[in-house]
């Protein structure tokens, strides 16, 4: 069994979601690098023309197979809504109107134009990750995310502090969480810049 450590920012698993771990995995290094490859193999499938401009983007059930393509060779709850609550996020059983409650202000913001398209996608991601849909994933999640509503609508390509990996504890991890932090009270300008750099 993977012995975890949580660095800051992450959201501690329960231990019944740890019993969720589909390979079998020893150290923390090979859960990290086995995440990384199913969410790389879910970036190559949606990042076709073809598959995103087929798929509401803005809908529960796409965000959901979205999550479940990412971590469902890792986790068996991959996809599906968190069942407990954590140190982040609403209460779980309020995931499904919270939801609801962002994809109705994005068709909001498209209808009237509110932002640019790329300070919509990074404003999604904020909004996405402090519900916090999942046990876990949901910062990889919404940046792909973000990412994809770049790709389907056009706008600047976000860098997300030029780090190939958000998951390990470093700078970019710390400025990304700084920034976030602000966005959590309404200033939207850090994660903005950060995720522009």
């Amino acid at each position: 069994m993977v012995e975890y450590r949580f660095i800051s920012g992450q959201t501690p698993l329960d231990e019944e979601e740890k019993q969720d771990l589909i390979p079998s995995i020893i150290t923390r290094k090979d859960l990290d690098q086995f995440e990384q490859e199913n969410i790389l193999e879910a970036r190559q499938w949606i990042m076709h023309k073809a598959v995103i401009a087929k798929h509401d983007i803005f809908s529960a059930g796409f965000i959901l197979e979205l999550h479940k393509r990412m971590y469902g060779h890792v986790w068996k709850w991959a996809g599906k809504y968190r069942k407990s609550n954590k140190n982040i996020g609403v209460d779980y059983y309020q995931i499904p109107t919270e939801l609801h409650k962002l994809l109705g202000d994005v068709a909001f913001w498209l209808d009237n134009k509110t932002y640019s398209i790329t300070d919509l996608a990074i404003i999604f991601h904020h909004r996405l990750v402090k519900i916090h849909l999942f046990p876990n994933g949901n910062g990889s999640h919404a940046r792909l995310l973000a990412d994809v509503i770049i790709a389907k609508y056009g706008g600047k390509r976000l860098t997300w502090g030029r780090s190939s990996d958000m998951v390990k504890s470093g700078e970019t991890r710390k400025r990304y969480i700084a920034a976030f932090r602000e966005a959590d009270r309404g200033d939207y300008q850090a994660i903005i810049n950060f995720a522009k750099l």
